[in-house]
């Protein structure tokens, strides 16, 4: 952010604009909640965040609202665009202390921004942890006091925001967990920061969205058919852990594959027969099995891994599946059962050619397979193993990361909280495979099924099984599709 306000100001932008329109858009956010006339104390930082705040003290007492401004430190101090706001603030500034917030009905934070990485301590860190038991509304500038904005995480006290006001661009730490959650309602500003700086900064992160991808989605087009749709195959459990093969296959169907088939141990046959119709079915029996079905090449994305079981003939049904050349989703069970064996998994992945190859761990599996990644923030760690084995990684969670090993990265942001239920990630990694058997590449094929996952799970609501994602999915597709149409396709 500090590369974009500096090519901002390159580009002709005067430095001071950009922290007059910044404090003018936290002030119009804070008089949204505050009601006409209220005490609303400003608490601002010794850096560009106090600066901020020393303008949206200006124009909320301008509106009439009765303001108080506080500082962390001595306005001598204040250097460059703050000094220059602080001064074109005529009322009184007070020492920053927690008699600031007596008789506060709404509080402007605007003390630390994104780029603080280090724990609130002293003052600061006492006056925030009074705000926290106060229960009074807090606008925060950029982030919340306390919250490092590349990780999403706080070391020590930190604000618990019900509004965030950011600029330009959200940052990681809005959409990593707890950052999220303690920014409470996010909006993006537009401080006049030209979007051209994005060309120079070249970032590698973005917020997981149909815009990011739409335009890789292999929609069906009139020319083609189920053959050229492409043909998955989802590998089953044994005869008494079917039921998460066959959510995946059903996925994998209504993401749009052409053909979708089960293989399935001799004895789980005629169970995954009674359940399905439309998803065919193939007895096998191991990797050797696993092998010959695969030499079909129109057979052209597996998954594998949901109930499978952990152990070493997982492990080979794996490596069968990625020596086969097919694109490759490798979940559950599969992941587990390279604990310890990374080094196969990466020697597999290495010698599986140009196909996609996508993980799908959540936190407990991704640790078993990555247990020398437990520092730094999600979108690191993932970054990091998505690099290591050479393949797309989805780190699961209410904050999903995708990785990718040549540094792109998303953060998903749309899953609702009853998406964490049973099977829900079989379902999960059957629209991936879906969406690859059409020849979507990784990172697209991924971030769209994310996606598609939350979004579909935030229609069906409260009370959702795993069972209803994949038949309430063509509806989510339908809007999908009606939504990048261009003007006119709709017919007359």
């Amino acid at each position: 952010m500090g590369r974009a306000d500096r090519l901002a100001v390159s580009a002709g932008v005067e430095s001071l604009h950009l922290m007059e329109s910044a404090g003018r858009a936290v002030a119009v956010e804070a008089a949204r909640l505050a009601r006409n006339g209220s005490r609303i104390a400003v608490l601002c930082g010794p850096g560009n965040n106090g600066g901020d705040g020393f303008v949206a003290a200006r124009h909320l007492a301008e509106n009439g609202f009765d303001v108080r401004a506080c500082l962390l430190g001595s306005l001598d101090a204040l250097k460059g665009d703050a000094a220059a706001m602080a001064r074109r603030w005529s009322g009184p500034v007070a020492a920053l202390g927690t008699e600031c917030l007596v008789g506060a009905e709404l509080v402007v934070d605007a003390l630390f921004g994104a780029g603080l990485a280090r724990p609130l301590e002293g003052t600061a860190a006492s006056v925030v942890a009074a705000l926290c038991g106060s229960r009074v509304p807090v606008v925060a500038v950029d982030v919340p006091s306390g919250l490092d904005g590349t990780t999403g995480m706080a070391t020590g006290p930190v604000v618990q925001a019900t509004r965030t006001v950011t600029f330009f661009r959200r940052k990681p730490g809005h959409l990593l967990l707890p950052g999220r959650e303690l920014c409470g309602a996010l909006s993006v500003a537009d401080i006049g920061i030209p979007p051209e700086v994005l060309n120079e900064i070249k970032p590698q992160t973005w917020a997981n969205a149909p815009g990011l991808w739409h335009a890789a989605y292999p929609w069906p087009t009139p020319s083609g058919h189920k053959y050229t749709r492409g043909h998955a195959l989802v590998v089953s459990g044994p005869e008494w852990h079917t039921g998460a093969a066959r959510m995946g296959a059903r996925a994998a169907l209504r993401a749009g594959a052409g053909l979708v088939t089960v293989a399935s141990p001799p004895a789980a046959l005629p169970i995954n027969a009674a359940h399905l119709t439309a998803i065919m079915l193939l007895p096998c029996d191991g990797a050797e099995a696993l092998a010959g079905i695969l030499s079909d090449r129109r057979k052209n994305a597996v998954l594998l891994g949901p109930a499978l079981g952990v152990g070493a003939e997982t492990r080979k049904l794996a490596e069968t599946a990625l020596a086969s050349g097919a694109a490759t989703v490798i979940d559950a069970d599969a992941i587990s059962s390279f604990a310890g064996e990374r080094d196969l998994l990466v020697a597999a992945v290495k010698a599986h050619g140009e196909r996609p190859v996508v993980l799908t761990p959540h936190e407990g599996e991704f640790e078993r397979l990555f247990p020398d990644f437990s520092d730094g923030s999600k979108l690191v760690r993932a970054r990091a193993a998505a690099s290591a084995i050479g393949a797309t990684i989805i780190l699961k969670g209410a904050d999903t990361v995708i990785a990718t090993p040549d540094g792109r990265a998303a953060i998903n942001d749309n899953a609702p909280p009853w998406l964490a239920t049973a099977g829900a990630g079989d379902v999960l990694g059957g629209i991936v495979a879906g969406l690859l058997a059409q020849g979507m590449p990784g990172f697209e094929a991924a971030c769209a099924a994310v996606w598609l996952h939350g979004e579909t799970a935030d229609a069906v609501g409260f009370g959702l099984i795993a069972e209803d994602l994949p038949e309430r999915l063509p509806a989510i597709l339908q809007r999908l599709h009606r939504g990048f149409m261009r003007p006119g396709e709709h017919g007359v």
